[in-house]
């Protein structure tokens, strides 16, 4: 049988989901993962077959438009200039991915991309709905990109936030997303959002996160899932470069500084505040350069300069991990049994940063636009310092390791379509 992923965003948003395509085709199913341009060669070289979608997010995160988007620090705002950027190639993903689902028997779809439950529609197949942060609605904790609120107030607002975000989403792409189902699936327009219609069908929803992360919420449907993450391990044969080999070698357990897809000024300006409280630790660092735009300038010879790196190789031989708070990120940080320090920057990364402090393995919280070298040294030493800090880290990366979510996830497909 033939399975279909969709899914838009950054390496972090993407690379889960080409576990689960691994998953998948270890269980006996054809799959076709469909996505940007610059992920085909991580996907063909998994084995997967590849559909382009159209967009390139960072250009567009580098763009004056993506540093307004992550400069805001409103949710609504933040997911309104997200899903604007989605609408101008809205038209030429939505044929392709059209296109990438003929023959298939099923389509999981991730992040945005929620017409894939348009297309399961016309192809009568089944539809799962994927994300890599709890998405199914709640009344224990917002959505991942909504701040907190008082107490009096939370269940209420929590499930709330839900509703709005998926409104809100559902408003910008409901013209496109209606004359694609009238125009060429030839289906009736719609006024449901997504989410409605999902809870109408029991849509199977994927919550791509660990149980001993985020507790699975009481008032949860028999259709919402917590499956554990999905990690894309080291490819076979993988051999790391001899000069970073040596360096880890020559001394003490680094710390890792690296902000991933987080790219322009502020990226820039927050990597220079963490090498100096790199300094000021006297610490030696290993250095991600990811998308920051920074190049070897001004590297003292005690901080290694990387491009990439498999997390499961490198972040357990860290001291602990400085990073943006991405979801992949920071369930990498997780498992590795390693403290994190995030510096969140936009989205889902607040939620993220706020809940390894609750689960006690990490300093507490700082605020990103106060950020200082003196805070972070601060954060830097209490993570390397503190032995409970350090238990607890560990534990929960043993507990982590302990599951395996693309199996858990496979399973579960396997269950919705032996029934239907």
């Amino acid at each position: 049988m033939h399975i279909t992923i969709l899914t838009m965003g950054s390496r972090g948003d993407v690379q889960p989901f080409i576990a689960l395509g691994v998953g998948l085709q270890k269980a006996g199913y054809r799959v076709r993962l469909a996505s940007h341009a610059n992920f085909e060669m991580a996907i063909r070289d998994r084995g997967l077959d590849f559909a382009l979608l159209s967009g390139n997010p960072q250009e567009f995160l580098q763009s004056e438009r993506g540093q307004a988007m992550m400069q805001s620090r409103n949710p609504i705002v933040f997911v309104r200039r997200m899903a604007e950027a989605i609408n101008e190639v809205l038209s030429s993903v939505l044929l392709e991915s059209w296109n990438a689902c003929q023959g298939t028997d099923a389509i999981v779809a991730g992040s945005l991309a929620t017409w894939g439950i348009d297309i399961a529609q016309k192809l009568g197949v089944p539809f799962f709905f994927a994300n890599l942060q709890p998405s199914s609605p709640t009344s224990t904790f917002p959505v991942s990109s909504a701040p907190k609120v008082s107490k009096y107030l939370e269940r209420f607002y929590n499930r709330l936030t839900y509703i709005v975000i998926y409104q809100l989403v559902w408003q910008i792409f409901r013209k496109p997303i209606n004359e694609f189902r009238t125009h060429l699936l030839d289906l009736p327009s719609t006024g449901k959002t997504p989410l409605t219609r999902m809870r109408q069908q029991s849509v199977p929803i994927l919550n791509a996160v660990s149980p001993s992360v985020v507790p699975v919420p009481a008032d949860w449907l028999a259709c919402d899932h917590m499956t554990g993450y999905w990690f894309l391990d080291r490819a076979a044969g993988f051999v790391p470069p001899p000069a970073l080999v040596n360096f880890l070698a020559a001394g003490t357990p680094p710390v890792y500084i690296g902000f991933g897809s987080m790219g322009g000024e502020k990226s820039k300006k927050i990597a220079a505040l963490a090498l100096s409280a790199l300094a000021e630790t006297e610490q030696r660092g290993i250095f991600l350069r990811g998308w920051s735009g920074i190049e070897n300038a001004d590297l003292p010879d005690t901080v290694f300069k990387i491009d990439s790196i498999p997390h499961d190789w490198l972040f357990p031989q860290m001291a602990c991990i400085v990073h943006h708070g991405g979801a992949g990120t920071s369930a990498a940080t997780f498992r590795a049994g390693v403290p994190g320090i995030i510096i969140p920057f936009l989205g889902d990364q607040p939620f993220w940063r706020d809940r390894a402090f609750e689960l006690g393995v990490s300093p507490p919280p700082i605020d990103p636009e106060n950020l200082t070298v003196q805070q972070l040294t601060a954060a830097i030493s209490e993570a390397i310092q503190n032995p409970t800090l350090r238990d607890r880290a560990a534990q929960l990366g043993t507990q982590i390791r302990e599951e395996n979510g693309v199996s858990r996830t496979v399973e579960i497909i396997q269950q919705e379509m032996q029934s239907t």
